[in-house]
């Protein structure tokens, strides 16, 4: 299985044309083996006690995160279907939707950069040598977002940065209200970018697809529902963080 497809150019050379769309079959079929194994696993473990979701709340999310998180959630999957049903053979007038979604997709990522840097706590998210004990010690409890979590991040603001910026190239090479089509870029640069744009988004697709997976698992669901209501109680807290590490004082 080929990870890019190459083209001959207009002087006979060999360029790249993008990344090899056979992949889309692996990065879904890999992820649902894992989660297969994974739900197998976790179900022959002793469950746990689950921490009441009653009593008093604090504040996980404020409102403006969960309202990008979710304007993100909606232009990535509109990106996706719209950029990856042609190439399954579902046809319909996706281009002018797609390069829409991307400027919403960009404005959000551009805000949350923005008050990430300004008014919120980095060093929350950031992977310290620390948070590498959660990897042999599963008694230690994180702040406010585990290693995995912290890591999911990580590589998902990587790979939209790269969406993103390849994206946004790739825009000025077509027709819009603003602008007519451009032929600036070379055809191996173009091969370049359309590669780099499809690899970031297969791996979105199979980090979306674990997401998914690990958000409505029974014992991760209220960090979903804190991402929808902003809450989570003071049994949870104590249950899932070290109250050293993360003390939340905002009550709800």
């Amino acid at each position: 299985m080929e990870i890019a497809t190459y083209k001959n150019d207009v002087w006979g050379r060999e360029v790249l044309l993008g990344v090899s769309w056979e992949l889309l079959w692996l990065v879904i079929v890999v992820p649902f083996v894992f989660i297969a194994l994974h739900a197998i696993f976790q179900a022959s473990r002793r469950k746990k006690e689950k921490p009441s979701s009653g009593g008093e709340r604090v504040r996980r999310h404020d409102g403006v995160d969960r309202l990008f998180h979710w304007v993100m959630a909606a232009s990535v999957f509109v990106l996706l279907i719209t950029g990856v049903f042609p190439i399954i053979g579902i046809n319909f007038s996706w281009l002018t939707i797609h390069w829409v979604a991307g400027i919403v997709l960009t404005l959000a990522v551009v805000f949350h950069i923005v008050r990430s840097l300004f008014w919120q706590d980095l060093k929350s998210m950031w992977i310290a040598p620390s948070d590498l004990r959660e990897l042999s010690d599963t008694t230690r409890k994180p702040g406010k977002y585990s290693l995995a979590q912290k890591g999911m991040h990580a590589t998902v603001a990587i790979l939209t940065l790269m969406v993103i910026i390849s994206g946004l190239i790739l825009f000025a090479m077509i027709d819009t209200p603003w602008w007519d089509r451009s032929n600036a870029l070379t055809e191996a640069t173009l091969g370049m970018m359309f590669f780099l744009h499809g690899v970031a988004t297969l791996a979105l697709i199979a980090l979306i697809c674990l997401h998914i997976y690990f958000g409505l698992r029974p014992e991760k669901l209220f960090y979903t529902r804190s991402m929808i209501s902003g809450w989570i109680s003071r049994d949870e807290l104590a249950a899932n963080h070290d109250p050293k590490r993360w003390a939340p004082d905002k009550s709800v």
